[in-house]
């Protein structure tokens, strides 16, 4: 068995599209998923999965949550290599201890023709970004919440996506080198 990073898109956000984690974990041992933890309500788990296992979770939960719950987010399953390959090809690491404003953005595939001319256009000058085969950095000083380049980077990119800031993305790797084999 080898450890993989759930993440969801959307969900407790706003009041909208809720979902308990502990029903999230309930859904995931019903699929296959083993030793599952959560961190913070935003839908990120790392969990324990034969490469099968993982495939049929990513394929099979989005559904399932859609008929226990009503919604179906967008779910990406990375493997612990890739998300290590995230951080470790970070191209701006000077901006790691910004952690809430450094973003890493996870898509569903590398976007084929992604408007990268519009995105520069849109960002503002402190505002950096880099794409990186199915990863999106991002790094807004003055805040992502109000970034006009966050704000629109997934439909520019023109692939689902999911973003979650630096210290979130590290705390899951720590989570799942912790449940690593020695």
């Amino acid at each position: 068995m080898k450890h993989y990073i759930l993440l969801l898109r959307g969900i407790n956000v706003g009041g909208k599209n809720a979902l308990p984690m502990k029903d999230l974990v309930s859904i995931l041992d019903s699929l296959g998923a083993v030793e599952v933890r959560t961190y913070i309500q935003s839908g990120n788990v790392v969990f324990e999965a034969s490469k099968e296992a993982a495939a049929h979770i990513a394929s099979k939960l989005g559904p399932e949550i859609k008929r226990r719950r009503g919604f179906q987010p967008t779910v990406l399953v990375l493997s612990q290599n890739d998300l290590r390959r995230a951080i470790e090809r970070n191209p701006f690491p000077d901006a790691e201890s910004d952690a809430n404003r450094l973003q890493v953005g996870f898509l569903a595939d590398a976007p084929a023709s992604p408007d990268l001319e519009r995105l520069g256009t849109i960002k503002l000058e402190s505002e950096r970004f880099r794409l990186d085969g199915k990863v999106f950095y991002l790094h807004a000083p003055a805040g992502v919440g109000t970034s006009k380049l966050a704000a629109n980077s997934e439909r520019l990119l023109g692939v689902p996506m999911t973003a979650r800031n630096w210290k979130t993305v590290c705390r899951l790797m720590e989570m799942a080198e912790a449940r690593a084999p020695k």
